[in-house]
């Protein structure tokens, strides 16, 4: 995908597409010097290049005239297809250019020509170097398709981003997944992919440079089977990327769609905050999609509402009776609490025993009231 990202159409223009780009990128890549790439610091430099033109010109209404009258899904669903397919015809170009190389270092007596190895890795480079900008455009498209807010020059956002397209801290996940579709052939090889390389946050934008690194090898360093598991193992992470992405954005949107239902409807929106926290808290811990709700309502209780509820933000100890009391103290229907506490219930999956007595309580008192 280019600066905007080109809708091609048949073999050849997709060929062309991917030509173009490496080209482009080979100049990146050989601008680096070996201690960037050996320390990762190339991923550093690379990722804020390759996003920050794109994000300029890459937003929701540019989808809207590409893809007009498409359901969100099947323009996702597009998108990762796409990304796939220029990732396969990418490592069967790399991953031919990389053999022909090595191929030609090789002297009378099998060893190779220093003189040539290193374009082999300027290849390698730029193989990852595409694919790495595929993905973390794939996974930015798919965000804002969702319209998932995402501010790139914030350190968290950018962070959040990376660990969506890459499969950070889930890479157990995407490997048993991966391996479900994978032809038999790959699958062994893909194992080692994922094997090991589960990032963390902790480690920094560096560190992730060096695993994405020591995957490349893997993919490219196998002799004999060069093209054909380049072109799998492309094309196959690039699905599994993009259906990661998918799942993590589109989960935020329903979230995001369920707070803003809830506030639009809701009559007693300080009391909403209220319910909706003494029902998050019922188990005593709170899952991401729970947080992501409450951050969205109190979000929309203020901009909506012009409620501030400074008592509930400076809260540590939850005492469940704050709220019972405060509906003990209404008058008139409270209908809107209970639907506010059965969708909130649900939206980390189904409810459990102790979300189904809070609920329980909270419809006895208001029906007293």
């Amino acid at each position: 995908m280019t600066e905007a990202p080109c809708e091609a159409v048949g073999d050849d223009t997709d060929r062309e597409v991917v030509a173009h780009e490496r080209a482009e990128l080979r100049e990146f890549v050989t601008g680096l010097s070996p201690d960037d790439i050996r320390s990762g610091d190339w991923f550093t430099k690379f990722s804020a290049q390759a996003l920050s033109s794109y994000t300029n010109t890459v937003d929701w209404q540019y989808f809207q005239e590409r893809y007009e009258g498409l359901p969100v899904d099947a323009i996702v669903d597009e998108r990762i297809k796409m990304a796939a397919r220029y990732a396969a015809l990418e490592g069967g170009l790399s991953a031919s250019a990389y053999t022909l190389t090595i191929a030609a270092t090789i002297g009378p007596r099998g060893g190779a020509s220093a003189a040539t190895v290193p374009a082999a890795g300027v290849t390698m480079m730029a193989d990852l170097a595409f694919i790495t900008r595929l993905q973390l455009r794939l996974a930015y498209d798919i965000a804002v398709l969702y319209r998932t807010p995402l501010d790139l020059s914030d350190p968290d956002d950018m962070w959040k981003l990376i660990r969506v397209a890459f499969t950070i801290k889930s890479g157990a996940v995407v490997r048993e997944g991966v391996l479900k579709v994978v032809p038999a052939m790959t699958r062994r090889v893909i194992k080692r992919f994922y094997s090991g390389t589960v990032l963390t946050a902790a480690k920094g934008l560096p560190f992730v440079g060096k695993s994405l690194l020591q995957r490349n090898v893997i993919k490219m360093g196998i002799p004999g089977v060069g093209v054909p598991l380049a072109v799998a193992v492309n094309r196959y992470t690039t699905l599994l990327a993009g259906r990661h992405a998918q799942a993590v954005f589109r989960n935020e949107a329903r979230v995001i769609e369920l707070a803003e239902s809830l506030s639009r409807r809701s009559q007693h929106p300080q009391l909403m905050l209220w319910v909706a926290w003494l029902v998050i808290r019922a188990n005593h811990k709170t899952a991401d999609e729970e947080t992501l709700l409450m951050r969205h309502l109190t979000r929309l209780a203020r901009e909506q509402h012009q409620v501030v509820d400074e008592q509930l933000a400076n809260l540590v100890d939850f005492d469940p009776g704050e709220v019972w009391r405060r509906i003990d103290a209404e008058r008139g229907d409270l209908s809107d609490l209970l639907d506010v506490a059965d969708r909130v219930a649900t939206v980390d999956g189904a409810i459990n025993a102790r979300e189904k007595a809070v609920i329980s309580e909270l419809r006895e008192r208001c029906r007293r009231v």
